[in-house]
């Protein structure tokens, strides 16, 4: 899988966030093509089932060619909307609504293949057997390249992998959550050669307040002067200094942090500055 070392999340392109317009989302879909991120991650919940469309629209009209990117869907989460009238918030992993999800994702985002399909969240009722006679259909008529997971433990992949190949699993790791590290997530990843996405790869380092984010925020405000970046490219370089090679998912719209994101990719943090982020999320210097 030929991603770009950063993916551009596309959940708030739609009303679940900045609500562009078709021009908009033009605008941006070529900008990012054009500073090198050419792989874009959806998922049919997004926007109350609405924002593949809509990216799908903006793809057929921008000077994009759809050869010359990567496109990323998800599905399983069935959410209650006035799109899905449903009476509970559950998941559906049975083999026709994992075709059906694909098929309507195809549709939706105006072309004939995923580059990587995933099944979004965990259901305690998911068999592997059934899951993976889907992906294999799926496969075999060439509506998805390679087939992953999201939010999976190290467990929960293993007991999928034993019937299909998964070649990605997109997780939540950042300075302010990196159990990954810890549980066995990572190690299980790289140990079966599975690639790595990172959702919310700034954690809540711009979002909330605490005793864990003030001693994040005083180192990397010295490191943000000693390397002359902005902090979000600190925090990021930290994510992609892992030997894992793990490919974060940003989820912002906006061109100068975009451009931010990509100048993490050049920037390799020294080793002792790597643990003194660490050392400050977690509050006690390593074992």
């Amino acid at each position: 899988m030929n991603f770009s070392e950063i993916i551009i999340g596309c959940m708030l392109w739609g009303h679940w966030g900045k609500n562009m317009t078709q021009k908009e989302q033009i605008e941006l879909l070529e900008f990012c093509f054009e500073n090198g991120n050419n792989t874009f991650d959806h998922a049919d919940i997004y926007g109350d089932y609405t924002t593949e469309a809509g990216f799908g629209n903006a793809l057929s009209q921008s000077g994009v060619n759809r050869q010359n990117i990567q496109l990323i869907s998800k599905c399983g989460i069935q959410l209650i909307s006035n799109n899905r009238p449903y009476s509970v918030k559950h998941y559906n992993y049975s083999k026709a609504y994992i075709i059906e999800s694909a098929e309507a994702s195809l549709q939706n985002l105006k072309t004939d293949y995923l580059d990587l399909f995933l099944l979004h969240r965990p259901s305690p009722l998911m068999d592997p057997e059934t899951i993976a006679d889907a992906i294999t259909t799926l496969q075999q008529s060439g509506k998805i390249l390679n087939f992953g997971v999201s939010n999976f433990s190290a467990s929960q992949t293993a007991l999928i992998a034993k019937y299909v190949k998964i070649s990605a699993n997109q997780i939540e790791f950042s300075l302010t959550k990196p159990n990954a590290m810890q549980d066995g997530t990572l190690d299980y990843m790289m140990s079966n050669e599975i690639e790595t996405l990172s959702w919310s790869p700034l954690g809540l380092y711009f979002k909330t307040q605490s005793p864990q984010i003030e001693r994040l925020k005083k180192v990397t405000k010295q490191l943000s002067t000693k390397y002359k970046v902005a902090e979000e490219v600190i925090l990021l370089s930290w994510i992609l200094k892992h030997p894992a090679k793990i490919k974060p998912v940003i989820g912002t719209t906006t061109k100068e942090r975009i451009i931010n994101a990509n100048m993490a990719t050049a920037l390799n943090l020294e080793l002792e500055d790597w643990f003194l982020l660490l050392e400050a999320s977690q509050g006690q210097e390593v074992p």
